[in-house]
């Protein structure tokens, strides 16, 4: 049988009108459903804080390097390019940019207003402005409630919260517990409202309105430069396509004003950050430079004032001839001199800086000062590139990271390499050195024979000279310092900034959308519900449920009833549930081929599937057609139909059984013609035995002559055996099914059961079918008829002992009754 059931799983198709038909049975939940979406999706639209988006792009240009690279060839030279986009994200993003972005676009102070549920930023639209004193430590994050009483005076108030200090100018929090404190004051605008923990003024602005503002519900916060760089990092950066070089920053905030000013700021910085890093060797080189001017300019005015006075001493304004030509040849060495001077002190100087620093992103680029040593200008560069990449990795990056442990080998490699040429080229400048002071040396053996008052006043204008021209050479690679200063540009470039229109659309909610998608739920919702409950439900609920479980002949189907009497032909014969059991009084006929005497069971596989109510109307249906018909009550532990006939049940079954009555006593009439009633009689505490005496058989066969047609109503075969015992007196076997209350699983197992015995003439009968107007085949839905009660019995009396009758079984019985469920079930 589950072979057959899987089977038939598994070959089933999916009759899509069927699951029209069904879910149209409940339109109601689908009406309802969607009313409840929209109207959440209503409130969302309405109490959500819209957000806004903004954007704005920037072009990133190819860095000006004129190496190849092998990995070019590779990737048709857009390799660099590809990386330089990616670093200049990884820029633009970083923290230490928003960071600074931040500290300059005046955030400190936020306003806000409610109405309602709805808080709203107000930013520039406050009709007031806080001055905060950032000089004095400041709570953050501490709500401060603002009511306008007029536009002198207003009412300030802190509710019992903790605040935590921050220092503007340190630009960190204070390291102090959390202090709690209370404020409720009525001020004037424009006075200092001073207290340990804050100091700040509010005043009005051009935006207060009276007959707005007043009492309006607002408040405002400080906020500290780290929350605001946390709040403002969730922008997305990407680029507009994969060939160009063009990124696109978009923000989505609550107010489209804030979060234009700081993507503008934003852009900005990252360009004056760009700029600063490459003014960065002109700067480096300027500050250089001033340092030495400040000795040279003293060393300049004494020799400028020396000679001067030596001049008015001696009455000599200038030299003679041969003197004069002597001075220039010693002037042109002294300026050659004065370079070396200059660039031995620079390459001293850089020396001294690799080996001490690890900044070495700010080298001065020995070409600055006029050095033209291709080797160590090159080796300089490479090495500020390697510490700028390392330092830009290193964000994201652990220093255990292979790339970071590579870049700092190369790093090492690159820093041995300049310590090594700069040694040489000191050593070269030191013999350059060296030469010129031979060659001063020989024109000193000229001056030597020059008269005193000419040699010394030679000798003074030869240090002034030295001296001036060292001065001079210095003023002139600072001029180039400065214009190659203020030449340079930014890289890279902002081509849209954040704009946004006065009418923006909100990003989120989606109102639209939002309506949809709750149309949308309203219909998916119950039709996951319906079919998800029809999925899981175990129970049998259509026709096809039986099919699939058994081959065995369906008898027909009782409809639902909602009468309150279970003798229901009798009370409404016109009824359609009376035609229902017409229709089984006729198919019955088919099954028994016509059989003039026919005794028919009915059972089910356990208790409430509506046994004892089908049984009395099949035999009120069978009287009606003229019939002599009995309803028997076989049902010994549970004896049940006495009591809608309003009959007694001193006698019965049992005391025919026992022998202690004789047939024509336990048979009594009914209020229907042609219909009596033998009823079960007191419970016996052995029903199965009874049953099974050759008394019973001696029963039926007295029965068979009296009556046309005998209807037994018996316990559920899933429980007791007491059915299978009595059906080798019947002609017809009917095995309820309950919908939307037998288990398919147990229906099941009984069913197969049953056919294992290979019992004749059984048959399904389906009870308690809800039909609706809207219903496709059986169109079985969800409903309850009149079930088969059980609850407590009683004893049957002296004969029997006490105790008995709870329920189907006695406490002896419980073994018995457990090893049957777990038969049914499959469990031990």
């Amino acid at each position: 049988m589950e072979e057959h059931f899987q089977q038939n799983d598994q070959q089933e198709t999916v009759d899509y009108k069927v699951i029209f038909f069904k879910l149209l049975n409940f339109w109601y939940i689908f009406v309802l459903t969607m009313i409840v979406t929209i109207l959440i999706a209503f409130f969302f639209n309405k109490y959500t804080r819209p957000k806004y988006e903004v954007e704005t792009t920037v072009l990133v240009k190819d860095k000006d390097d004129k190496k190849l690279d092998p990995q070019d060839l590779i990737g048709f030279g857009l390799g660099n390019m590809n990386q330089n986009v990616q670093n200049e994200i990884g820029v633009l993003s970083s923290y230490s940019l928003i960071y600074r972005t931040v500290t300059k676009i005046g955030f400190e102070v936020s306003y806000f207003s409610e109405e309602g549920f709805i808080t709203s930023d107000l930013f520039t639209k406050a009709p007031f402005i806080v001055e905060l004193d950032t000089a004095v430590p400041q709570p953050i994050n501490l709500r401060f409630d603002i009511t306008i009483l007029s536009k002198d005076k207003y009412r300030l108030e802190v509710k019992d919260e903790k605040i935590t200090l921050y220092n503007y100018s340190q630009r960190k929090p204070l390291d102090k517990d959390p202090i709690k404190i209370n404020y409720n004051e009525t001020l004037a605008f424009g006075t200092n409202v001073i207290t340990p923990y804050f100091k700040f003024k509010i005043v009005l602005n051009s935006t207060f309105d009276p007959n707005k503002d007043i009492n309006r519900s607002m408040y405002f916060q400080f906020n500290d430069y780290d929350g605001l760089a946390n709040e403002f990092k969730g922008f997305n950066i990407e680029r507009v396509n994969k060939e160009a070089s063009i990124l696109q920053i978009k923000l989505i905030g609550v107010n489209v004003d804030k979060i234009t000013t700081f993507l503008n700021a934003l852009t900005k910085e990252y360009l004056e950050r760009a700029l600063e890093k490459k003014n960065l060797v002109a700067i480096r080189t300027i500050a250089f430079i001033d340092n030495e001017l400040k000795g040279i300019t003293d060393s300049l005015t004494f020799s400028e004032k020396e000679l001067q006075e030596f001049r008015s001493k001696n009455e000599i304004m200038s030299m003679d001839d041969e003197s004069k030509q002597v001075f220039d040849k010693m002037v042109q060495l002294q300026e050659e001199k004065a370079k070396l001077i200059v660039q031995s002190k620079y390459l001293v100087n850089l020396k001294e800086y690799v080996e001490k620093n690890s900044k070495l992103d700010e080298l001065i680029i020995p070409s600055s000062m006029g050095i033209e040593d291709d080797l160590l200008n090159q080796l300089t560069l490479d090495l500020t590139k390697l510490y700028t990449e390392k330092k830009e990795m290193t964000q994201f990056s652990k220093a255990k990271n292979p790339s970071v442990q590579s870049l700092d080998i190369e790093i090492s490699s690159a820093k041995t390499a300049i310590f090594e040429t700069i040694k040489n080229a000191i050593k070269t400048n030191n013999i350059a050195l060296k030469d010129l002071d031979d060659r001063i040396g020989l024109l000193y053996s000229k001056i030597n024979q020059l008269p005193e008052t000419q040699r010394v006043l030679f000798g003074i204008e030869r240090k002034f000279k030295l001296t001036d021209a060292i001065y001079t050479y210095l003023l002139q690679k600072r001029s180039e310092a400065q214009i190659t200063q203020a030449s340079n540009l930014p890289d890279n470039e902002v081509l849209d900034k954040a704009r946004h229109e006065d009418n923006q659309s909100p990003v989120y909610p989606k109102t639209s959308m939002n309506y949809m998608i709750a149309l949308i739920l309203g219909l998916i919702i119950p039709v996951i519900f319906i079919l998800g409950k029809d999925f899981l439900n175990d129970t049998i609920m259509e026709r096809s449920d039986v099919e699939k479980i058994t081959s065995l002949p369906i008898i027909g189907h009782i409809i639902h009833s909602n009468r309150e009497s279970k003798v229901v032909v009798m009370d409404s014969p016109k009824s359609s549930i009376s035609e229902s059991f017409r229709s089984i009084r006729t198919n019955l006929q088919y099954l028994l081929l016509g059989k003039e005497k026919q005794t028919i069971l009915l059972t089910s596989d356990m208790v409430s599937a509506g046994k004892t109510f089908c049984s009395i109307n099949l035999a009120s249906i069978f009287a009606m057609y003229g019939k002599k018909t009995l309803l028997v009550g076989f049902d010994l532990r549970k004896p049940k139909i006495h009591k809608d006939f309003d009959l007694s049940n001193d006698v019965g079954i049992s005391s025919y059984l026992i022998n202690k009555s004789n047939i024509e006593s336990i048979i009594q009439k009914s209020s229907l013609e042609n219909l009596d009633i033998l009823v079960s009689g007191p419970v016996p505490p052995n029903p199965s035995e009874l049953i099974a005496s050759d008394r019973t058989g001696t029963l039926f066969s007295l029965l068979k002559e009296m009556y046309d047609f005998i209807i037994l109503d018996t316990p559920p075969i899933g429980l007791v055996t007491d059915a299978f015992l009595l059906m080798k007196y019947t002609d017809a076997n009917l095995i309820l099914v309950r919908q939307n209350f037998t288990h398919k699983k147990v229906f099941a197992s009984i069913i197969r059961d049953m056919e294992q015995r290979k019992l004749p003439n059984l048959a399904i009968l389906i009870n308690d079918v809800k039909l609706t107007r809207n219903s496709y085949g059986y169109g079985y839905g969800y409903g309850y008829g009149y079930g088969y009660g059980y609850g407590y019995g009683y004893g049957y009396g002296h004969g029997y002992g006490h105790g008995y009758g709870y329920g189907y079984y006695s406490e002896d019985k419980k073994a018995e009754k457990k090893s049957v469920l777990q038969r049914i079930f499959g469990r031990s």
